[in-house]
């Protein structure tokens, strides 16, 4: 197989390098196959996402493995499980089938596996996060079966090789090319212009909107929203999303003109399929932190290289962001934003909603007085 650092990779067809590296490590686990992790010391760690693995392909990477394979799970699912040590674990899996998988890494513990986590091994922090890391570029959930070696095994060698300095130097969004741009006619919006921005892993698609004629020498309003299917096309009432995304384009709007950056990061940042899972225990009385953690995530696990990129590709660089959320503020001006001020956006307080606002004022520390919103409904 064709290494990753292969000369050819350098030349201006393929890209750049750690990109292309890390987007062929990206398919080969979200196709089910197992990926090598390679530190620059030789230490190896061959990973497989449990999230995509048969019964058989399991089975087979097992016996492969000897039986001396193992679960990486994160500190947060560690912690679910009880283990508060705060650090990712490694669960070893010697005759544990497939099947019993599902409970160690992501479904609800019916009872705490109190012998299986007293064998957990720390691992090796470089190759473990690289390993999340690698999940999370995928949209896969962070529950990997690995096989830690200390050298390059015959057996092992047609499974891609990810250096994880590539993994480390990836353009993960620093770099967005417009693409597109065009004037739509949006309800009770008017002419609007939309802006295509592609880059990143995976050369994913972001869009702008552009509301009005915003002065980009001067403060510019924006919204910065990621995607949320459910409530921004269907309507749910478990979040306040799509009220946000059309309450902040009104807003834009009402100024004078501006921004809103529809961000591809569904969940948080962890997928559709994970935020659906994520749903799932919120349904069963767990706050969306809680679940998110259920699932081995942290309580937020955005990115906002791509809005940077976006809003400097836009010649943006001083804002008024339309958001509750100051991690959001906080992240923008760490990265060459200056967030002039902050303009509360808020949605519509539903009994469905309600718990899920309450815990993003409580423990996400959003500026949502959810009592005032009810009162002023009420009026």
């Amino acid at each position: 197989m064709t290494s990753p650092t292969s000369s050819a990779l350098t030349s201006p067809l393929f890209g750049n390098p750690s990109a292309v590296a890390c987007e062929r490590a990206v398919a080969e686990l979200r196709a089910g196959r197992p990926v090598r992790l390679g530190a620059s010391d030789g230490r190896q760690l061959v990973v497989l996402a449990l999230d995509c693995a048969t019964p058989a392909s399991y089975a087979a990477f097992a016996a492969s493995a000897g039986q001396q394979h193992q679960l990486l799970i994160t500190a947060e699912r560690a912690a679910v499980l009880g283990d508060r040590r705060g650090h990712s674990l490694r669960l070893p899996l010697a005759g544990i089938a497939h099947d019993a998988l599902p409970a160690l890494a992501w479904l609800r513990p019916g009872t705490t596996p109190d012998a299986l986590l007293a064998q957990a091994q720390a691992g090796q922090p470089d190759l473990d996060e690289a390993a999340v890391e690698l999940a999370w570029l995928a949209l896969l959930l962070p529950a990997l079966v690995v096989l830690p070696l200390e050298q390059d095994l015959p057996g092992w060698r047609d499974a891609y090789l990810l250096p994880i300095e590539r993994l480390q130097q990836a353009p993960v969004g620093d770099h967005y090319e417009l693409v597109a741009r065009t004037p739509v006619p949006l309800r009770e919006i008017g002419w609007s212009e939309f802006v295509v921005f592609r880059g990143g892993i995976a050369q994913r698609d972001q869009v702008a909107i552009v509301v009005g004629k915003p002065d980009v020498a001067d403060v510019v309003p924006v919204r910065v929203h990621s995607s949320c299917l459910t409530g921004d096309l269907f309507g749910s009432l478990k979040c306040d999303c799509g009220d946000q995304l059309r309450q902040g384009l009104a807003a834009i709007k009402a100024k004078g003109g501006g921004v809103l950056l529809y961000l591809d990061q569904e969940g948080r940042g962890t997928g559709i399929a994970a935020k659906m899972r994520a749903y799932g225990y919120q349904h069963e009385g767990l706050d969306t932190i809680d679940a998110d953690a259920q699932l081995g995530f942290g309580a937020d696990g955005r990115r906002y290289d791509a809005a940077v990129a976006m809003l400097k590709g836009l010649g943006i660089e001083r804002i008024e962001l339309l958001s509750n959320n100051p991690s959001k503020a906080a992240r923008l001006s760490a990265a060459g934003i200056e967030v002039v001020q902050c303009t509360a956006v808020t949605g519509q307080v539903t009994c469905e909603n309600e718990h899920y606002l309450r815990t993003k004022a409580a423990r996400a520390g959003h500026h949502l007085d959810v009592d005032s919103l009810i009162a002023a409904a009420q009026r």
